[in-house]
């Protein structure tokens, strides 16, 4: 399961918007965890550099999977262009990626 394992980020401006999108992801399946840190990001927007607080949300998930929890992010994201990156994980706990694995699938314990 490993090789098919995937971390997504994306950023919002609030931690609202942050919450509702990792609860939305977990509970329809798309990924196994999201987690949400506070950032600070200086990036080009409308032909001027801006600073601003942002939460970003790491979201755990497998390559299957990837195409759904994209479109689903695409939809509810409040963004005009959000920043939705895939990244392959190169080494992982088995056991992780298995239980990332069985919670998408939705086929996991609870736990």
């Amino acid at each position: 399961m490993i090789q098919n394992l995937l971390l997504v980020l994306t950023t919002v401006a609030t931690r609202a918007d942050a919450d509702a999108l990792a609860r939305a992801m977990v509970e329809q399946r798309l990924a196994a965890c999201a987690q949400i840190s506070a950032i600070d990001s200086v990036y080009w927007w409308q032909g001027a550099v801006q600073a601003e607080g942002e939460f970003r949300l790491l979201f755990k998930t497998t390559a299957e999977r990837y195409p759904a929890l994209e479109a689903a992010l695409r939809a509810a994201h409040p963004y005009e262009l959000p920043a939705i990156v895939a990244l392959p994980v190169a080494q992982a706990l088995p056991a992780f990626a298995d239980w990332v694995g069985a919670e998408t699938r939705g086929d996991g314990d609870a736990g």
